[in-house]
Order: structure tokens, then C-alpha cells, then sequence
């Protein structure tokens, strides 16, 4: 058996994942970092120690599902930084790779090392059926949704890289999984939020229009936040403001691609992110655009499945 090893600790989840290349069959094992109730986060030392504790967990837990061993394992990929740009660092990023430079020394098998953007965009291709962008080298647009980003991103396939990625939009200010996980502390839920706070939105019977607040490909999510907390001081329902948090991003990020569409009109649009396992976001982004793409749920939050797809990939396995 042919396989290769991703690992990815990033500032929510300590993820690992194992492919059979032959059979192109994935195996996955995570472990979320502790939050302390009320919070909205964690400083980068407690990710690093949670990393560093749960890590061997993860490994022996991946292990024992997969039934693969150390001697079939060809390569190993691992996210470095959260994006592949000047001056992206982030310490949680440092136990994965750590662990990946160590074991590809011990087991004499090459290391691939990318970005957390780029694993969660790989893991959402394969994850559509749609990793033949990289093989035909056909660029495309890919949002990436998370609680450190809303980015809107041009993708180029490129032989030595695998991709070129290029921000053509972003938040100028707060994350769509920033405002999620804010409004869910301010509604009584523990960090992170998204789950639930899909789910008291499912109760509302409201149908709310939203006006988005776009400069230029760019948007600001600030403004949500404090509709949100005065829709709370006036004593809207908890399940209202919810439905109206998450249709507020949906259209924003509708309002995004029909921007970037004036500009990359045929380009299909990929959506990852951990956000994006959100149900409503993706059904109403569903109805009102054409030619766009998802990750299943377990391929949208965060996992380490891109960095063994990347792996695989600069090898030549795939």
C-alpha cells in the first residue's frame, strides 16, 4: 500500500490525515483546542501546548483507523504558515511541522510543506470532485472562510507549486468566523459557535434582506457585529438574530463573487472554510449563483487531508 501523511495544527484544530494513494481512500483524525467558556480564542502559547499534547493522540488515533504502517507512508506534507506569503507566521504552525521535518528524517521520505490556505483549498477540490483543476492546470476562483479569513482568492495551477494564489477581496476588518463566533459568545454558546449557532437559526421564521457593505472587491463585517448587539438590546429573538448573522454573510459573499465576476466572468468559484460548513450559508449562495463548488463538511472545517493532497501531488502520486 502506497500512502502519504498530512499534518496540519492550526489555531483551532489539530488535524492528521492519511491517504491510500491506490485506492485513494482517506482516513482522518482531529482534536479541537480547549477553549475556556466565554472566550472568543486562544493565545498562540496554550495552542502550542495543546498542539504538542494532542498531537501523539491525533497520530495514534489515525493509525489504528487507517491500518496503514510507518513503512508505507511515501511523504508527508504539512502546513507551515496560515497563507504563502511574506510575513505569514503563526507559532501554532511550528509543532506540525515540526513533527513532519522529524519524521521525514527518521523514515527517509521526502517533506512537501504549503500553507493552511492551500490545504483547505486542496481538501475542498477533492473533496467536490473537482482536483482536475490542478491536473488541466485551469485557474479558478476559491473563497477561503474561516475565523482568521475572508478572502476571496485567484487560483492558477503551477508545476512547481501547485498553486498560485492570488487575493483579489478580503474583510477589511472582522472575519466572517470572527462575527460568527462573537454573536454566538454574545447569544450564551462556547467557542467556537458556528454549529449551534446554525441551528437556533433554523428556528427563526424571519426572511431578512441585507445590505452589504462592499469597498471596491472588499467588505467590511464590522457593522454586522453591532446590528447584532443592538437586534439583542431591543429584544429580538436569539434564533432572529442568528438567521440574521448568517444571511448577513451569505449575501456578502454572494456580493463578493458577482464582483469578482466582473472581472473572471467564466471562472468557477470554489468555497472553503470551516464557515462554509454552515448549511444555510451554503444553500442560499446555492440559489443565487451558478458554477460554484463545496466542500462536504469534514473536508470544510479545518483538516490536514490538503497537506497529504499537496504532498501527493508534488511527488507525482496523483
Amino acid at each position: 500500500m502506497l500512502s502519504v501523511l498530512g499534518i496540519d495544527t492550526s489555531n483551532y484544530t489539530t488535524s492528521a490525515s492519511l491517504i491510500d494513494i491506490e485506492k485513494m481512500n482517506v482516513y482522518q483524525s482531529k482534536m479541537m483546542l480547549p477553549v475556556k467558556s466565554g472566550e472568543i480564542g486562544i493565545r498562540q502559547s496554550d495552542a502550542v501546548f495543546h498542539h504538542t499534547k494532542q498531537l501523539p493522540v491525533v497520530i495514534s488515533d489515525l493509525m489504528k483507523k487507517s491500518k496503514i504502517v510507518g513503512s508505507q507512508i511515501k511523504a508527508v506534507g504539512v502546513s507551515k504558515s496560515p497563507r504563502m506569503i511574506e510575513g505569514s507566521y503563526m507559532p501554532c504552525f511550528l509543532v506540525g511541522e515540526g513533527f513532519a521535518s522529524s519524521f521525514s528524517s527518521l523514515c527517509g521520505v521526502d517533506l512537501y510543506k504549503t500553507s493552511h490556505q492551500i490545504g483547505h483549498i486542496l481538501a475542498a477540490l477533492f473533496s467536490a470532485g473537482k482536483l482536475d483543476h490542478i491536473k488541466k492546470k485551469e485557474a479558478f476562483i476559491a473563497f477561503h472562510i474561516s475565523g482568521g479569513t475572508t478572502d476571496c482568492l485567484l487560483c492558477e495551477p503551477l508545476d512547481d507549486d501547485v498553486l498560485c494564489v492570488t487575493e483579489i477581496g478580503t474583510s477589511l476588518d472582522l472575519k466572517a468566523g470572527q462575527a460568527i463566533d462573537r454573536i454566538g459568545v454574545k447569544l450564551g454558546f462556547d467557542f467556537p459557535c458556528g454549529q449551534e449557532l446554525e441551528k437556533l437559526a433554523l428556528k427563526s421564521k424571519m426572511n431578512y434582506k441585507t445590505k452589504p457593505a462592499l469597498k471596491g472587491n472588499n467588505c467590511c463585517l464590522s457593522g454586522l457585529q453591532n446590528i447584532c448587539k443592538k437586534m439583542l438590546s431591543d429584544g429580538a429573538l436569539n434564533c432572529d438574530i442568528a438567521k440574521f448573522c448568517l444571511t448577513y454573510i451569505s449575501d456578502t459573499l454572494i456580493a463578493m463573487s458577482n464582483r469578482a465576476r466582473e472581472t473572471y466572468k467564466n471562472y468557477p468559484i470554489m468555497f472553503a472554510g470551516g464557515v462554509m460548513s454552515d448549511k444555510i450559508i451554503k444553500d442560499k449562495i446555492s440559489e443565487r449563483l451558478s458554477n460554484v463548488y463545496f466542500a462536504e463538511p469534514e473536508f470544510s472545517c479545518d483538516n490536514a487531508v490538503g497537506t497529504a493532497l499537496f504532498a501527493a501531488i508534488k511527488k507525482e502520486l496523483i
